[in-house]
């Protein structure tokens, strides 16, 4: 299957291409420690490039698939209204694709069994983070995706009573609480704590397409500027 596949629910952006040759192609952009994302001006960008280096265009496609998150409010805007955007205009199906999983599924795949259980963890700022868990293979949930204090997905980890791989820049910022609640986290700078949209374009061929205005993103929870309006509407 021909799948256009991309993500922009973490300061990364990723594009990946899959059914044009053996390997799966990928472009990313990751900005550098203090810089801003730059999903809308290097996503089209990326989309574009891997394009030419198949000399494909988007009718030889047969999906696109876009990360619903959770992240970045701003960041899954750009992503999921570019995802329909294009798939309106080539009139092709549409898949959502959860970050947290596609995360999952790459750290699984990268430590080849070693591990019960797969967490996925992003930094969901606020000194929270988003997580997710699954038994590789069957993928079978075992931890609801949600917006969790430290404290609190240490002892929901602890009490999964598995052998635990937490991956993504959340297990690098809460490594000390993970490991203290018996996970491992991998060494910062491995690209197990990298969304890549390779594994969107495997993960797309086995979800079922849905309407355009169906994939919208996984926040978990309210973004920053309607919270502070609550906050600020209540005192």
């Amino acid at each position: 299957m021909r799948v256009l596949a991309f993500d922009t629910a973490t300061p990364a952006t990723t594009v990946a291409l899959s059914g044009f040759g053996a390997e799966t192609l990928e472009a990313r952009d990751d900005p550098e420690p203090g810089q801003r994302p730059g999903h809308a001006t290097r996503l089209l960008p990326l989309i574009a490039s891997l394009l030419e280096r198949t000399g494909a265009d988007y009718g030889d496609l047969d999906r696109i698939a876009v990360g619903v998150g959770p992240g970045t409010f701003t960041g899954l805007r750009i992503g999921i209204a570019t995802a329909r955007a294009l798939a309106s205009a080539a009139r092709l199906p549409l898949v959502g694709v959860p970050t947290l999983l596609a995360l999952a599924e790459a750290a699984a795949s990268a430590a080849a069994g070693e591990c019960e259980v797969v967490v996925a963890v992003l930094d969901a700022r606020r000194g929270e983070a988003f997580a997710a868990g699954w038994v590789p293979g069957a993928w079978r949930s075992v931890l609801a995706a949600g917006a969790y204090a430290p404290d609190v997905l240490g002892r929901a980890v602890s009490g999964l009573r598995a052998r635990v791989l937490a991956a993504g820049d959340g297990a690098v910022k809460f490594r000390e609480v993970l490991e203290r609640a018996g996970a491992f986290v991998p060494a910062d700078g491995s690209d197990l704590h990298r969304v890549t949209a390779r594994v969107h374009t495997h993960i797309a061929e086995r979800l079922q397409a849905a309407d355009l205005d169906d994939v919208s993103p996984e926040y978990l929870r309210l973004p920053d500027a309607e919270m502070a309006r609550r906050s600020a509407h209540t005192t």
